[in-house]
This record gives C-alpha cells, sequence and structure tokens, in this order.
C-alpha cells in the first residue's frame, strides 16, 4: 500500500488532483471509491437504488369540497395530510368528513382515528374508531374500519358494525348505506336490543 501511494504521489493524476479546488477533491475519492467497489468484485446493496416510496407532499389543517354543480355537497377536514407520487393521500392524524344537503346544512358526519384516498379508485377509508352520526334521524354507527365512495354516495364495510337506531342497538357483520348513512343495510345482524335508561350520554 504504501509503494502505491508514493507512486501516485509523483504521478500525473496527484499533479492533476493537487490543482484541483475543494469541491472536484471531494468528487475524485467518491468516483474512486465507487470503481473500486465495482472492480472488487463486491454486491452493491440493492436496497440503495430501490425506488422511493415515501410521500412527497405534506400539508397541516387541511380542508378538501366537493362539489355538484356548484354546490357544496362533502367536505373533508384533517389535521395532518400525507401525499404520495401515485396521488394517494394519507390522513395519520384522524378524518372528519361533513356531508351537506342542497341548502348547505350539515346531513351527517364521519370521524375515524386514520384515514386513506386512493386516488385511482377514488375511493376514501377510515379506520380506526370509525364513527359516523346522521344528525337527522340522531342515528349512529361506529366500526373500525369504513370505505366512502364519492362515484356511488355510499359508505360500507365489511367489519363488525354496531348501529344505534332511535332506543335500539344492532350488532352486525357488514353493512351499506347511502353516504349520509339514512338508509343502510346490516347484512349479518349478530344480535339487537334496547338501549336502556343513561346509556351512551
Amino acid at each position: 500500500m504504501t509503494a502505491f501511494f508514493c507512486g501516485l504521489v509523483h504521478s500525473p493524476i496527484f499533479s492533476i488532483f493537487a490543482g484541483m479546488n475543494m469541491i472536484d477533491r471531494i468528487k475524485i475519492p467518491v468516483i474512486g471509491l465507487l470503481i473500486c467497489l465495482f472492480s472488487c468484485g463486491e454486491e452493491v446493496d440493492s436496497s440503495i437504488l430501490e425506488t422511493y416510496k415515501g410521500p412527497v407532499g405534506l400539508a397541516l389543517d387541511v380542508e378538501l369540497y366537493h362539489s355538484d354543480s356548484t354546490i357544496i355537497r362533502t367536505q373533508v377536514k384533517a389535521k395532518k395530510q400525507m401525499e404520495f407520487g401515485t396521488g394517494d393521500l394519507e390522513f395519520p392524524e384522524g378524518i372528519e368528513i361533513f356531508f351537506f344537503d342542497v341548502e348547505g346544512n350539515t346531513t351527517s358526519t364521519m370521524r375515524a382515528n386514520k384515514g386513506f384516498f386512493d386516488k385511482t379508485k377514488n375511493l376514501y377509508r377510515g379506520e380506526g374508531d370509525v364513527q359516523v352520526h346522521n344528525l337527522e334521524k340522531d342515528q349512529k354507527l361506529s366500526s373500525e374500519e369504513l370505505f366512502w365512495d364519492p362515484n356511488s354516495e355510499k359508505i360500507y364495510t365489511d367489519k363488525f358494525v354496531t348501529i344505534q337506531e332511535k332506543e335500539t342497538i344492532f350488532n352486525g357483520t357488514g353493512m351499506e348505506a347511502d353516504q349520509k348513512f339514512s338508509e343502510y343495510k346490516l347484512f349479518k345482524v349478530t344480535n339487537s336490543r334496547t338501549i336502556l335508561p343513561g346509556e351512551g350520554q
């Protein structure tokens, strides 16, 4: 190694290196290191060359609106929004969705601990303690996962669901409803019971 270094000092390459500025001096060792890695037959960790799949954008206190014929029909609110290269969105600190009638009155709400938006499918997903409340009927739903499809204007899930309707609670698995949660279908009813006085307050 000493003989190699001494020979390099008196070589034309070293003379060129000595005449370079600091930035160029940094580039040469890096290039040399890469050449050495390949010439020595060492395998390069392929994970270094993998495509970045993390978020490309971050926004705080987000409010998104969906309109129909200039009339606002829904509002999406989130404390934090992460956008990915695919156009997908993630709401790691929770999501709230408000549904309005043609006069601008809030008809129902949906909340979840986390939210996701699939751009390709134009589909929202709430995850973790999902709560839906129809304000007109005072009808409530809770589940661990719920999808909202703006195209079909439906909400649905194949998970366990609890629905409170007036004085009765229904439990079941799998549910589909209009996005306002005014009409719904509970596919596999497990049981139902009357709400006890003071329960749920």
